[in-house]
């Protein structure tokens, strides 16, 4: 993997950012593999989390996530806009041309520090189309099983976490993005060293670089800057303590909840990060007109703001509205008890 990334001014113009469906199923299959990563395992019920891959009918995606050793890109390419569909991506994949399948796989699996039998390798390779298909089946019971169940809540957090990292670039610059995100990079003039053990170097040639954040990666980041691939710098999701709490963020204090209601003293708690009417609606079951309706009032108090990015209106809480939330809870600094990254 090349270990400096050289930006050009059309670069720094078209880095963007992503959520891929795709991408957090082929994580999961990963981290399934890794007990020692127990916070992150903790949504699935125990029945899950005990099995294997091959229990589960993952194969042979275990064996494309080694540590040590190189995880082919053509699993999860970058997807191309901001939000896609599992299904749109798994098309992207199964166009993967066999020749590059055959060459991420063999550089893959004959690694020689895994030294894996040729019963195992041999039939992967032998038929890269067929090896494909075949993945793409085992990528789809990854995501029902590992991902789709959490997937509302997850994308919630992921979209969240994209709008606070836009408006960073917006006021910060896309410098101060990458360092929030992946503190072992290393800028030094238009070049962005990435950690041990990369080594080499890609110019972007005016292709930018894909921001995208996970909620299967803490602590870790991974950069995919392999050609022919788009290069793409896959980061922790902001708050991803949140995912884990049993029923969301935690209740809104009693005193909260008297002088606002319980709905309303609920979505202000939930408001210390970005968040759309949708997200809201849809990862505390409430209807999307009930969520709209509260927010109006609480904008109107001046205990949320919005503003507008595309066709989606964000909202968060104000000064005034941290305020608010504090006197009625000290104990609390954000969802789950975090603390709140601002970018205001």
């Amino acid at each position: 993997m090349p270990g400096r990334l050289v930006f050009t001014h059309d670069d720094l113009l078209r880095c963007r950012f992503a959520v891929s469906p795709l991408w957090e199923a082929t994580a999961a299959v990963r981290l399934l593999g890794e007990p020692h990563r127990g916070t992150l395992r903790r949504l699935w019920p125990a029945a899950i989390r005990e099995r294997s891959g091959t229990d589960l009918g993952l194969d042979p995606l275990p064996l494309l996530s080694p540590r040590p050793g190189y995880t082919p890109d053509f699993l999860a390419p970058p997807p191309p806009g901001p939000s896609v569909d599992l299904e749109d991506e798994l098309e992207v994949l199964l166009a993967t041309p066999p020749d590059r399948v055959a060459v991420e796989l063999e550089r893959c699996l004959l690694d020689p520090r895994r030294a894996l039998p040729g019963t195992v390798t041999g039939p992967l390779l032998a038929d890269p189309a067929a090896t494909l298909e075949r993945i793409v089946r085992a990528l789809r019971r990854a995501w029902e099983g590992l991902v789709a169940p959490h997937w509302p809540r997850a994308r919630a957090l992921l979209e969240a976490d994209v709008s606070l990292r836009a408006r960073t670039v917006a006021q910060g610059g896309l410098r101060e993005v990458i360092a929030a995100v992946a503190p072992d990079t290393r800028w030094r003039g238009r070049v962005l060293h990435l950690p041990d053990p990369a080594e080499g170097e890609r110019t972007l040639d005016g292709r930018g670089l894909v921001l995208m954040p996970s909620v299967f990666m803490w602590p870790e980041t991974v950069a995919k800057t392999e050609a022919p691939w788009q290069p793409t710098l896959i980061y922790p999701v902001h708050g991803v303590g949140r995912l884990w709490e049993a029923d969301g963020p935690p209740a809104a204090g009693d005193a909260l909840a008297r002088l606002l209601g319980g709905t309303r003293a609920r979505l202000l708690v939930e408001l210390a990060e970005p968040a759309t009417t949708t997200v809201l609606a849809r990862t505390r079951g409430w209807s999307p007109a009930t969520v709209s309706e509260h927010l109006s009032v609480l904008r109107a108090a001046g205990l949320v703001r919005s503003w507008r990015v595309g066709r989606r209106v964000f909202y968060i809480r104000t000064p005034a509205g941290d305020t608010l939330v504090l006197a009625a809870d000290p104990a609390r600094n954000g969802p789950g008890g975090e603390a709140v990254e601002r970018g205001r």
